[in-house]
């Protein structure tokens, strides 16, 4: 193909061509002017300057050569980047560049660019090519990487390029399409780039794996719930956040939830949340009420980073009450739904978040019977920035509505019901909390039975006896028995010694402990001290810690406090 022929066919060529001509057309010679004849004067005031006069403040430039002086394949010769053109719907080579011969080799002119041109199906531009002789439009790729290892960012424009005929045919010539391939390299931005992003999913990856390690590696699984909790970050282009939640159990088979969320973004975020977790379990050990353990809290978080701020909701189950008792710092209610499908929310009291100081929180209680599910969330799950939040908790109460199935299974309707995916904009943490009703021989394996302590001093043989037939009843092995009798003994001594009326001696059995609790009315909590010799009382505690698997102690709600003991039951 003749370079020349259809060079003149580059867009804007010809219009360039017809205007140098037009000034050709029209010479001046030296001292003559436009718009005068040969020979005219030149006005006056107009006289031309001697060679090298100046005339006027400032001396008109020299015009540069004109852009349609210059030769296409000059220009795209020396140009740095690779140059290619192809003529025809099977992409044959035109020309190349020098810099497109040093990159990629010679190219054979002629040939078609899929079997002389391996390059471009490297760079996925064949296709391109074609869409671009169709349409007529200029299509770009960016960052495309060969096998070399360089990256280029590749431009197709469509050029119409004068079709070579013999004269013998007299066809004279026609036109035909092509395409100029323009290669930027861009390797050294390419690279950078990935290793931005190499930085970036590490740092990502370090976040997450911190996240991960900070949430529980195991759920506790107390005997009377069934629960199940799940953790996803959000998508690649969201920084991992602060969302955990965590099982704790308190003794005597109540149970403590904890949902909370810490407002921000990456690694200080998961530091932070480490923190908040690791001092709820420290409080909840304390067996306070839910309002007290976010009332130490919100002081916690304002020490730890005054510019972080978090949500927690903390709710306590006793299998006794049947009912969780709560308290929320600023977080999203729990739902809870009965085993009809009915689904409920808990509303106040709602303080406000972690970290603000200068108010005082205030438990609440949501009925939580057998049969029933209770969902604990953050506010990933069912905030989007197109709706409100009351939407999206609509939503998942609608979602809970009809979830059945085991507490992972509710977990993961859940979690597709609202529409998160691994693509999602923000951390997702949900807890699920099943009360199942058991009947039938599963129903055998839980037992309650209590006695008031009536009578003062008369009280502590008649709670020997109703321990010992209760737990007789039971079928416990005769050495459970012994030791079930002697730690009832001891606290209800105890209690008759140090504590006020009303008292209470209870025994619960689950399927996996015996738990023994004495309540009344005094709040001072007992502790357990060394008693010397000579000393008549104050080893009952002592006596209770050593042969149980585990006691505590706390003050009940209504004033007064509980002391328990547990025993392991043989498997």
């Amino acid at each position: 193909m003749n370079f020349t022929r259809w060079s003149a066919r580059l867009p804007g060529t010809q219009r360039r061509a017809a205007a140098r001509d037009n000034r050709s057309s029209v010479p001046a010679a030296r001292g003559e002017y436009a718009g005068a004849g040969p020979g005219s004067a030149a006005p006056e005031g107009n006289t031309p300057k001697a060679f090298g006069e100046v005339s006027g403040p400032a001396s008109e430039p020299a015009p540069g050569p004109a852009l349609e002086d210059l030769s296409a394949r000059e220009l795209l010769g020396r140009l740095p980047a690779p140059v290619a053109l192809v003529y025809g719907p099977d992409h044959r080579i035109a020309y190349v560049n020098d810099a497109y011969a040093a990159a990629f080799g010679p190219r054979p002119t002629g040939a078609t660019a899929a079997d002389a041109m391996p390059e471009l199906d490297e760079l996925s531009l064949l296709p391109l090519m074609d869409q671009v002789l169709r349409s007529g439009t200029p299509r770009t790729v960016k960052s495309r990487k060969v096998r070399n290892g360089s990256s280029y960012t590749v431009t197709c424009t469509p050029v119409a390029t004068p079709a070579a005929h013999t004269e013998e045919d007299g066809s004279g010539e026609g036109s035909e399409s092509g395409v100029l391939v323009y290669a930027a390299d861009v390797t050294d931005h390419a690279e950078a780039a990935e290793r931005l992003r190499t930085s970036e999913r590490r740092h990502r990856e370090t976040a997450v794996t911190l996240q991960r390690s900070l949430l529980p590696q195991e759920l506790e699984q107390p005997d009377d719930l069934r629960i199940a909790a799940t953790y996803q970050p959000g998508g690649t282009d969201a920084a991992v956040g602060g969302d955990w939640y965590d099982v704790i159990t308190l003794g005597a088979g109540r149970t403590a939830l904890v949902i909370g969320d810490v407002m921000g973004r990456g690694v200080r975020a998961a530091a932070v949340m480490g923190q908040l977790r690791t001092a709820v379990r420290a409080y909840a050990r304390l067996d306070l009420p839910p309002h007290e353990v976010l009332q130490l809290l919100d002081g916690l978080a304002a020490e730890i980073d005054a510019s972080q701020i978090a949500t927690c909701a903390y709710a306590v189950h006793d299998p006794n009450e049947g009912r969780l008792v709560y308290a929320s710092a600023g977080h999203l209610p729990i739902l809870v739904r009965d085993e009809d499908g009915s689904v409920r929310r808990a509303e106040d009291p709602t303080g406000p978040p972690l970290g603000t100081g200068g108010w005082i929180h205030t438990s609440g209680t949501i009925a939580l019977p057998p049969g029933s599910t209770a969902v604990l969330y953050t506010d990933g799950l069912v905030e989007r920035r197109s709706e409100d939040i009351d939407e999206g908790v609509a939503a998942l109460e609608r979602a809970l509505s009809g979830a059945k199935g085991s507490p992972q299974v509710v977990c993961d309707r859940l979690i597709r019901s609202l529409g998160v995916t691994a693509e999602h904009d923000d951390d997702v943490a949900v807890l699920v909390v099943q009360h199942p009703a058991r009947t039938g021989a599963n129903a055998e394996l839980f037992h309650n039975a209590s006695l008031d302590l009536l009578g003062g001093i008369e009280a502590a043989p008649r709670a020997r006896a109703f321990a010992t037939g209760v737990l007789t009843s039971w079928r416990f092995p005769v050495e459970l028995c012994d030791l079930g009798v002697l730690a009832a003994s001891e606290l209800v001594a105890n209690s008759l010694q140090h504590g006020t009326p009303p008292m209470r001696l209870g025994l619960r059995r689950t399927d996996r402990r015996l738990i023994i609790e004495v309540t009344d009315g005094d709040d001072h909590l007992p502790r357990r001290r060394r008693a010397e010799p000579v000393d008549e009382a104050g080893r009952g505690i002592s006596i209770v810690a050593t042969i149980a698997s585990s006691w505590g102690s706390r003050r009940t709600p209504g004033g007064g406090k509980a002391v328990w003991c547990e025993f392991a039951l043989p498997q």
